[in-house]
Formats: structure tokens, C-alpha cells, sequence
């Protein structure tokens, strides 16, 4: 949050609350939030004090949830190369690797529009 969506809260704030109730009201809200910290120091200093000198080990910034995004999630399975797609073929001595092993994935093809749309008349 920028300063000027600050402002912006604060005068919303000074316009619905009022100006005589609004020192009264920033001091709950100041009080709220030191109490909110310490429970938060609190848990931390408990789970320090269970985990012991494994605590400073644990990287807290892989299980942060602002790093999952399910598009890019999505994208990086997609876009992964196939385990059959990464093997050589067609070189001496790997005649192996050519022998069927079932479906792979592959890519959606490029939307033509001169061409019908596929119909799945099982899901409709």
C-alpha cells in the first residue's frame, strides 16, 4: 500500500468515523495491532524454543503463499519437457529408444478458424 492509497483511507476514515470519534478509534486500532504482535512474537519464541537450532535452518520464503501463482504453476507442468520428448532417437546404438511406450503429451494445436470445432458429443 502507497501513500496515496493511505491518504485516500484516511480520509474515508476522518469522513465516516468522524472527527471527534477518530483519535479514539486509531488508539483501539493502535492497540489491536501491538497485541496482534505480540501474540505473533509470542508464537514464534514458542516455536523457536520447540524446534531449538533446527528453527534458524527452515526457509520461510518457500512457504510463503504469494509465490504460488496457479497460472504459472499451470504454464511450468505444461511447457516441461516430455521424458520420452528428452531421449535421443534415431542415433547408432539407440535403436531402443524409437519402440512405442505408449501416449504422449502433446501441444494444443493452433486454433484455425476455416476448420469445424471439435464436438465431444460424451460431454454435452
Amino acid at each position: 500500500m502507497g501513500g496515496p492509497e493511505f491518504v485516500v483511507i484516511l480520509i474515508l476514515a476522518f469522513l465516516l468515523i468522524g472527527p471527534e470519534r477518530l483519535p479514539e478509534v486509531l488508539a483501539k486500532a493502535r492497540h489491536y495491532i501491538r497485541e496482534v504482535r505480540k501474540m505473533a512474537d509470542g508464537a514464534r519464541d514458542q516455536l523457536r524454543e520447540q524446534m531449538g537450532p533446527e528453527f534458524d535452518d527452515i526457509d520461510w520464503k518457500a512457504y510463503d503463499p504469494r509465490q504460488y501463482d496457479p497460472r504459472r504453476i499451470v504454464r511450468e507442468a505444461l511447457m516441461e519437457p516430455d521424458e520420452a520428448d528428452t531421449r535421443t532417437t534415431g542415433a547408432p546404438g539407440h535403436e531402443d529408444d524409437l519402440a512405442d511406450d505408449g501416449p504422449r503429451y502433446r501441444p494444443p494445436a493452433v486454433f484455425d478458424p476455416a476448420r469445424p470445432v471439435p464436438f465431444d458429443s460424451d460431454a454435452t
